[in-house]
């Protein structure tokens, strides 16, 4: 008999706890029910949090959303203007403990909520029993958002058995198919370091008993590792070919700025993705002093290279225009690039940028922008902090960062 999923629309305040009993207030949206035979196979639960929170979520991994397992970024950051959606599956585990306790879909909330205030530690409302399978943020101009691992390979089929019927294969190779079509820079240094950090995370959910057995994961493991492999090779195969029009080691002419661009990051060992339908690459830097992410951007009919280090942390409303002083003395005197502030959203963001009209694009100029650029972020970093923190003034502030390089 075929499995039968329904949704059905919530609107209600839900408390959730992660492992040290910390509180996580959310509102859902929606819950998704799937039956096979009067027996439920999966619960999932859509709410909304806002920017900050979610930031939360990202940052402690909560609801299993590890970095490494997270799928390829659509259509940049996401913005402060509207609620962020997630979705989260319940660990299969734990379904007859919430069946057995509620009949009716439209009473799971509200059971939830009443545990919630008799019984904060049960396993059904621990962040660690729940796998987020997507995030996704509907704005002005369109859809921001990713998919994990999990979207593609529930934990309900981690196990021996699904094995044997190939959905862990199926799954896996989804995956990649997806993560490929958006990564250009697939590099062996980057296959290994994803490897690793998948490796490490399913140790990780085996130790806890969140997913299948120690054979299942293993035999995953390896799935995962021979089709990385295969995508290594397509991708080693189709840069040797753009490599057989002989082009000089430092310029090149017959390329497109967004070409020239994409060769400049992959000989640099960059790890990158690029956006769908832009001639844009997001990319991700790790300074003395934190880590962000950067944007590259070709302005093709223009020949415009553009160069984006954008800060971690928004500048609270109170905060900007304490930031925006800083970063105007920040900017007053330099020479390479400089810093930007949204007021509306309290982006912060460091700009270096070419006109390469009439002129050739090396490999040194690209060199000179970007690490100019992530280099600047870096020294200024912990003078944003302290002005946003309240610490020190702006003028104090600025003092203290440009002291250390007179």
């Amino acid at each position: 008999m075929s499995a039968i999923t329904e949704d059905f629309k919530s609107d209600k305040e839900l408390t959730l706890f992660d492992h040290s009993a910390s509180p996580l207030n959310v509102r859902t949206a929606k819950l998704t029910l799937t039956r096979q035979e009067d027996i439920f196979r999966e619960f999932h639960l859509t709410f909304k949090v806002n920017l900050d929170i979610y930031q939360r979520i990202e940052t402690e991994s909560w609801f299993n959303l590890k970095p490494e397992l997270r799928g390829p970024f659509s259509a940049g950051n996401f913005q402060s203007e509207s609620d962020i959606e997630i979705e989260i599956i319940l660990q299969p585990d734990l379904l007859p403990q919430l069946t057995s306790s509620v009949t009716n879909p439209d009473q799971i909330v509200t059971y939830l909520q009443n545990l919630s205030q008799e019984e904060p530690d049960n396993p059904l409302l621990c962040t660690e029993n729940w796998f987020c399978l997507q995030v996704k943020q509907v704005i002005k101009s369109g859809t921001i958002g990713y998919r994990t691992l999990w979207a593609y390979l529930h934990p309900a089929v981690i196990s021996q058995e699904a094995n044997a019927n190939g959905k862990i294969s199926e799954g896996m190779v989804n995956f990649i198919k997806d993560w490929a079509d958006a990564d250009m820079s697939v590099t062996q240094e980057a296959i290994s370091q994803s490897l690793e950090e998948m490796n490490q995370a399913f140790a990780e959910f085996a130790d806890q008993g969140l997913v299948g057995t120690e054979e299942a994961i293993t035999e995953m493991v390896s799935e995962l590792t021979t089709a990385f492999e295969e995508l290594a090779d397509a991708a080693n195969q189709a840069i040797s070919e753009q490599r057989t029009i002989p082009v000089d080691q430092d310029i090149f002419p017959r390329l497109s700025i967004f070409e020239e661009m994409v060769k400049f990051f992959t000989s640099d060992d960059w790890s990158f993705v690029k956006l769908k339908g832009e001639p844009t690459l997001r990319l991700v830097f790790q300074g003395k002093n934190g880590k962000w992410d950067c944007y590259a951007r070709a302005r093709v009919e223009e020949r415009q290279f553009v160069f984006y280090s954008i800060g971690a942390v928004k500048v609270p409303k109170p905060k900007r225009r304490s930031v925006g002083e800083f970063i105007t003395r920040a900017n007053y005197g330099m020479i390479i690039g400089n810093f930007e502030l949204n007021f509306d959203n309290g982006e912060i963001r460091y700009k270096t940028s070419i006109d390469v009209k009439g002129n050739v694009l090396t490999s040194e100029t690209f060199k000179q922008l970007v690490y100019t650029n992530v280099l600047t972020m870096d020294h200024y970093l912990p003078g944003i902090m302290s002005v946003i923190s309240g610490k020190i003034s702006p003028e104090e502030a600025i003092h203290l960062i440009e002291s250390k390089t007179e």
